[in-house]
Order: C-alpha cells, then sequence, then structure tokens
C-alpha cells in the first residue's frame, strides 16, 4: 500500500499510478495500491478495510509530519475499523541514493550533463514546518556535492523555509555561477512543481528538470523499501 501526500491537481495521482504500474512490472503478482493523505481518495483507512496483511510505503521524500503523525494516526484508524489487520510501515523514500540517480536523470533529460563543473544545481523540495526535514534536504544539497564536480550543490524550498527557488537561484547568478539549473525534488507534478518552474525561469535558471515521478530507480527503491519492513517485520515476529 503506497500512501502518497495527495493533490487536487490529477497529474500527480496519475504519476502515483504511473510510478506504481512500473512496480506491478517489476513484481508481476505482487497486489500494488494507493492511498493518499489529503486531497484524493482512497484515504489510507479506506484503502486497508477489510485486508488481513498490508505493508505500507509512504511515499515521502523526507521523515516530518505526514510519516511521524498523519499515517501512525490512520493506520491506528485502519486498526479501529479492522481488528484482524496486521499492518507494518516501511520508511520514507527518502534519503537515498538512487533519488539522486534519479535526479540526476531527470536533469539529464533536461540537458544537463551529470557532474558538468560549470553548471551550479539547487535542489528544491516542497519544505517542511519539520525543521530535521528541510535539513535533511541540506544534507542531500552537500552530498551530492561531494560525490560529483558540480560548481555547487546548494538546497532551496518552495514553501516553509528558505531560501527560496527564485532567491537562490539570483544568489547563484550574481555569485558567478556560469549555469544555474534546478532539480525538484518532488515526486510529482503539481502547484508546487509548477510554482518552482516559473519563480526559476523567471529568475534565470537555465534549466528546470522534471519531476522525479516515474523514474525507474524510484522503481527499485520502493521494492527495497518493501523488503526492508518485511525483513523488519519477521525480525520483530
Amino acid at each position: 500500500m503506497a500512501v502518497a501526500h495527495g493533490s487536487r491537481d490529477p497529474r500527480a495521482a496519475a504519476t502515483v499510478e504511473a510510478l506504481l504500474d512500473g512496480v506491478r512490472r517489476a513484481r508481476p503478482g505482487l497486489d500494488v495500491r494507493a492511498a493518499y493523505l489529503d486531497h484524493a481518495p482512497p484515504s489510507l483507512p479506506r484503502a486497508l478495510s477489510g485486508l488481513d496483511e498490508a505493508v505500507v510505503l509512504p511515499l515521502l521524500l523526507t521523515a516530518a509530519y505526514h510519516s511521524r503523525v498523519d499515517i501512525p494516526a490512520a493506520l491506528r484508524e485502519a486498526s479501529a475499523r479492522t481488528p484482524r489487520l496486521r499492518a507494518v510501515c516501511g520508511p520514507t523514500l527518502g534519503p537515498h541514493p538512487l533519488l539522486v540517480r534519479a535526479l540526476e536523470r531527470r536533469l539529464a533529460e533536461a540537458g544537463v550533463e551529470t557532474g558538468d563543473p560549470g553548471t551550479a544545481v539547487v535542489l528544491v523540495s516542497a519544505g517542511s514546518g519539520d525543521r530535521r526535514a528541510n535539513a535533511t534536504v541540506a544534507a542531500v544539497a552537500r552530498a551530492w556535492a561531494r560525490e560529483r564536480p558540480w560548481w555547487s550543490v546548494t538546497a532551496a524550498y518552495a514553501s516553509a523555509a528558505t531560501p527560496r527557488p527564485r532567491e537562490e537561484v539570483e544568489r547563484l547568478r550574481r555569485a558567478g555561477a556560469p549555469r544555474v539549473v534546478v532539480a525538484p525534488y518532488l515526486l510529482a507534478p503539481g502547484h508546487f512543481a509548477d510554482a518552482v518552474r516559473r519563480g526559476a525561469l523567471d529568475a534565470g535558471a537555465h534549466a528546470v528538470a522534471g519531476v522525479l515521478g516515474a523514474a525507474p530507480e524510484l522503481v527499485t527503491l520502493l521494492l527495497e523499501r518493501h523488503a526492508q519492513a518485511v525483513r523488519a517485520a519477521r525480525e520483530a515476529a
């Protein structure tokens, strides 16, 4: 049971389904379903209703309020509705090196050579009121900068924290970065992705990559998180 944030934008649910279709192709016979925390049906308790067992996988890139509060609350509600339900919850998708490989894939699709020393990368997440989540994104940016010879890799946030993408693109241009590109650390298209693209291009970004979406690396990562959750449940039994 993959649990996404949810959005009123129909492109978001379509992207989740495309990702899960990739998982189904990779693991024929695995029962793969989607649920949403907000704005789209089905809710997690409803999706789990009537099931005996489930492995719940948060389609979230950082551990913040949704993973720490909303999903556990939804699982408690599901257990109250279906007392026989045995559900285990896996970790969030991020951080993980496969997400960085997916970011590089999306940048390459936008015409950006991986690790180009003349390119400054702005890694843009949705942003969170949880400082730990924002710090995780900043740590991903620092690790990526150490791994590849980019001009720089810095973090920005579409909401709830600073710097905002437009501000960071403008700062890097003033600092003399030969080329500034934006890598959205976002799972699906929607309000944030659209706003990030508009703001970054208006500020002079040379390219804005697509969202992570149904990248093959995310299919692999979801299956890895599923295996982790199953192992943890067996060890705890």
